[in-house]
């Protein structure tokens, strides 16, 4: 059974990407060092659902929670388990799956960032995620206090909490987010004194994380999806085609610098909730990795709503996305063209070996 088990829970858009691509790439040596990084990404993502029991995210589960703990069983080292999601379970669903890690010392990691950013951020998420509803609904939502979820799935604090909980307060660990401009790789080293590994590792192994859509781009997205209708409800099969042909392919491709976020009319109710925030994991005894501080919005600018949008940037932007496509179609094609022949060839290969032998 493994010593300890470090699992990091989120919060989403919190770097999590950037901090799993370097704990997957960097597999083996951190195996070395006495830290398993078990599996692969895609079996720690569907352990959290099905530990969450959310099967829209993917209807075919070949991981469930068991099998992922079953797996390291008899490592005799420490263990990170990582998944944004993690962080929206049930107080029953942690203490599951905290119980399940036992005896092993059971260590819970989250990230925290300032709710500036954390807004448009995660609205954005949703609308990559296949949702709707425009930027200021959303906004108008959790001002009001009609989307508590948001809250509970995707801000620091009350995750933190449903799972800080279950263990001791040494064993509790919060890595706030650095403000932009801070060199990229001091969230990791935040990451790996928690580990106890050592912080100078391969980053190169570790793309650029998940890019933001610009303001024409993403409200273009959510018009998408409000006009897929009932096409691609889950998931799985939503990422492969929407998010492979259109998202990554083109969309995150064009220069995206309309920037959007929060607009300064909020920027008093921000600042309230952010020394909120501050105050409730400053009195939550815990280890904090960082500066509470960083949680304060560091700059606070006007910048434009997506639902401001015009219909003719929207519109610009929607026929270089067609044109784009084109090209992306394009390509596909060719790779079709030239593969059937490398495939032969390699069949043909394959046959002379067996007639020499």
């Amino acid at each position: 059974m493994p010593q300890r088990v470090f699992v990091h829970i989120g919060a989403p858009k919190t770097g999590s990407t950037f901090v799993q691509n370097l704990l997957f790439g960097n597999a083996d040596r951190l195996r070395r060092a006495g830290l398993l990084v078990p599996a692969t990404f895609h079996a720690h993502d569907q352990a959290m659902t099905d530990l969450r029991q959310v099967p829209w995210r993917d209807v075919n589960l070949h991981w469930s929670w068991d099998r992922l703990v079953e797996s390291f069983a008899r490592w005799p080292g420490d263990v990170v388990l990582t998944s944004e999601g993690l962080g929206a379970a049930t107080a029953d669903q942690a203490r599951r799956a905290v119980e399940s890690l036992q005896p092993a010392e059971v260590h819970v990691v989250v990230a925290a960032r300032d709710l500036w950013r954390t807004f448009p951020s995660m609205w954005q998420q949703t609308i990559r995620a296949r949702s709707t509803w425009p930027f200021e609904d959303f906004l108008k939502a959790v001002e009001l206090g009609r989307f508590e979820g948001f809250w509970d799935e995707y801000v620091a604090n009350r995750m933190f909490q449903r799972w800080g909980d279950l263990v001791p307060a040494a064993q509790r660990h919060v890595v706030t987010v650095p403000q932009p401009g801070t060199p990229h790789d001091v969230l990791w080293h935040r990451f790996a004194g928690i580990l106890g590994v050592p912080g100078e590792i391969d980053d190169s192994v570790a793309p650029p994380s998940n890019p933001s859509l610009g303001a024409p781009e993403i409200e273009l997205l959510r018009r998408v999806n409000a006009a897929l209708g009932d096409d691609y409800p889950h998931r799985l099969p939503y990422q492969r085609v929407v998010h492979r042909h259109l998202i990554r392919a083109v969309l995150q491709e064009r220069d995206n610098d309309v920037r959007f976020g929060v607009g300064l009319d909020r920027a008093g109710w921000v600042s309230e909730l952010a020394e909120r925030q501050i105050s409730e994991l400053r009195d939550y005894p815990c280890h904090i990795v960082g500066d509470l501080a960083e949680l304060r919005p560091h700059r606070m600018d006007g910048s434009m709503s997506p639902d401001d949008v015009g219909e003719r940037q929207l519109l610009d932007a929607a026929v270089e996305t067609i044109v784009a496509l084109i090209g992306h179609a394009d390509s596909l094609q060719q790779q079709l063209i030239k593969e059937p022949a490398g495939m032969l060839s390699r069949v043909r290969r394959g046959l002379r070996r067996r007639l020499v032998s």
